[in-house]
């Protein structure tokens, strides 16, 4: 049985027929691999200080959603004085993307300053949530 007209008009690598071939993904390639392992070895470990109207404005959350699409672990946590401790684990590349999106903050956040201090990995921060 022939299939139908709507099927064979579809736009390409939407529909795969039997004698239609498989298309590599762009991620398959050697340099993909290569950059995802020079990624992974590059692993660092993160503590930072978020300074100024950080509080109540939902900060926390907004560093939980980005560290966790960038594949960090680790924790965000209030602290007393009014800052924002962070505290992540993961890539070189993805730390500073992270770090980058922490200086910008959430739109109600104003972002006086952050006080970076790098280290090596440990292992054992665990996956990325809000503390306290």
């Amino acid at each position: 049985m022939r299939p139908s007209a709507s099927l064979w008009s579809s736009p390409p690598g939407r529909w795969r027929t039997p004698d239609c071939p498989v298309r590599a993904s762009p991620d398959a390639s050697g340099a993909g691999r290569a950059r995802r392992a020079l990624e992974t070895s590059e692993r660092r470990r993160l503590k930072a200080e978020i300074l100024g109207d950080v509080q109540g404005v939902g900060f926390r959350y907004f560093a939980q959603s980005h560290a966790r699409r960038l594949g960090l672990e680790g924790y965000v946590r209030n602290r007393y004085d009014g800052a924002v401790e962070v505290e992540a684990e993961g890539s070189a590349d993805a730390l500073e993307r992270f770090l980058d999106l922490l200086r910008q903050g959430p739109r109600a956040a104003r972002v006086q300053d952050v006080v970076v201090d790098w280290s090596p990995v440990r292992g054992d921060l665990g996956p990325f949530g809000v503390r306290g």
